[in-house]
């Protein structure tokens, strides 16, 4: 799918706009320009949701419960999920485990490979997805933690970890790429680290997985952990645990898994250990759908689509009086992009554009850590995050209404 499209003088092309995929009523009768695509993509790809009705009508069984032929069809169609995330993240299809989303991915990762005793290093622009549950661990006494700075230099910011290690450091958890401000942590070079001094290496990245080329294998990844209904294209409720060789972390839950029913503990092998309960066949369908769309449409492709979107936006509100932006485009390596108008709130910024029927988010965006380094903690920020199907045109719609705010 390519679409080029002409705008201001210039000429883009990428890997397509709204308009063109979907036609005129692609946001379902709303007259809402979406650029929150950080929170969700929005719309999804015509065969994910073609994919979701076929899995409610044809595969609405449950998989690994049954003999019978529809039961054994859904399991088939599940392991070729994870064949598909397998071969997308370089990782064994049997260490794909399904979540219901990232949060939970990133809770059994660290609860359930962190031991009494450790020390774990995490960055300072987390989400609360890694922070919260890594504050609670160290607040009940299990183990401790530090927070590294970010710094845009890799070998810096490798400096900055190295300060902080400590005799008993087991674990670097950390983000891919913030939600807040789009810079990007240098995954291969953290990863050679850990493997060096022996440390576990989970990556959060609910900002990166199906933007940035993530080799688990490449990067010494031990745990990585990414949401399918971002830039995978799922559907919500659906999250991906995809665990290196010689990684199981301990269940955070427990319960069936159509195997080893009378031990009384969950099995040992993987994904079956992680994987307590009926799994969301639809959503996990759906999420093998939208990573055929990136594989189709090409994931440099739609990177470099919506980073000339998020490149445009940021030359043209850096020229606007009164726009306060917080990173330097180049730093900015994902489609996020953060401001703040005069003297207003970043709420009182958003409501302004909902009105407009524009969706953007407003506010601390889940990640008060990024907001403290950054020295937006007292407002928050705007945060927009254009994606494959925005087009041109209502950029330049978002644009005017900031450029000619009341």
């Amino acid at each position: 799918m390519r679409v080029s499209v002409t705008a201001g003088g210039r000429r883009w092309g990428g890997a397509g706009v709204a308009t063109a995929a979907w036609g005129a009523d692609h946001r379902g009768g709303a007259a809402m320009i979406y650029l929150d695509n950080a929170a969700t993509t929005y719309p999804k790809p015509f065969s994910v949701l073609e994919t979701v009705y076929r899995a409610n009508r044809k595969y609405a069984y449950n998989s690994g419960r049954g003999g019978y032929r529809e039961s054994v069809q859904t399991a088939e169609k599940i392991f070729a999920v994870r064949d598909c995330l397998g071969r997308f993240f370089h990782c064994p299809e049997q260490n794909i485990v399904f979540t219901n989303n990232c949060t939970t991915a990133v809770n059994t990762a660290l609860k359930g490979l962190l031991k009494p005793g450790d020390h774990v290093l995490i960055s300072a622009l987390e989400h609360n997805a890694v922070f919260r549950p890594i504050y609670k661990l160290a607040r009940e006494g299990r183990i401790t933690f530090d927070q590294v700075p970010y710094h845009p230099d890799p070998d810096r910011f490798l400096q900055n970890i190295r300060a902080l290690e400590q005799p008993n450091t087991a674990m670097v958890a950390m983000l891919h790429a913030s939600n807040v401000f789009g810079v990007v942590h240098p995954l291969g070079l953290v990863g050679d680290y850990c493997r060096r001094k022996g440390w576990l290496f989970v990556v959060d990245a609910a900002q990166s997985a199906g933007i940035l080329p993530i080799d688990m294998q490449a990067m010494h990844i031990s745990a990585l952990c990414a949401p399918g209904h971002k830039s995978l294209f799922g559907t919500m409720g659906t999250g991906v645990l995809a665990l290196a060789d010689g990684i199981s972390p301990d269940s955070l839950t427990e319960g069936g898994t159509g195997s080893h029913s009378f031990d009384p503990q969950m099995p040992p092998d993987l994904p079956d250990r992680l994987e307590a309960g009926t799994l969301n066949n639809p959503g996990i369908l759906s999420l093998g759908a939208g990573v055929r769309f990136i594989e189709k449409t090409g994931r440099a492709e739609i990177h470099e689509y919506e980073m000339r979107l998020t490149r445009w936006l940021y030359e043209e509100l850096a020229a606007c009086p009164g726009i306060k932006l917080y990173t330097p485009p180049e730093h900015i390596g994902v489609p996020v992009l953060s401001f703040n108008v005069d003297d207003r709130t970043s709420e009182e910024t958003a409501a302004y554009l909902a009105a407009r029927q524009i969706a953007v988010r407003g506010g601390y965006h889940c990640a008060p850590c990024a907001h403290r380094f950054f020295g937006t903690d007292k407002r928050g920020t705007v945060r927009v995050s254009p994606g494959v199907f925005t087009g041109m045109n209502e950029c330049e719609y978002f644009l005017n209404s900031v450029k000619f705010r009341e």
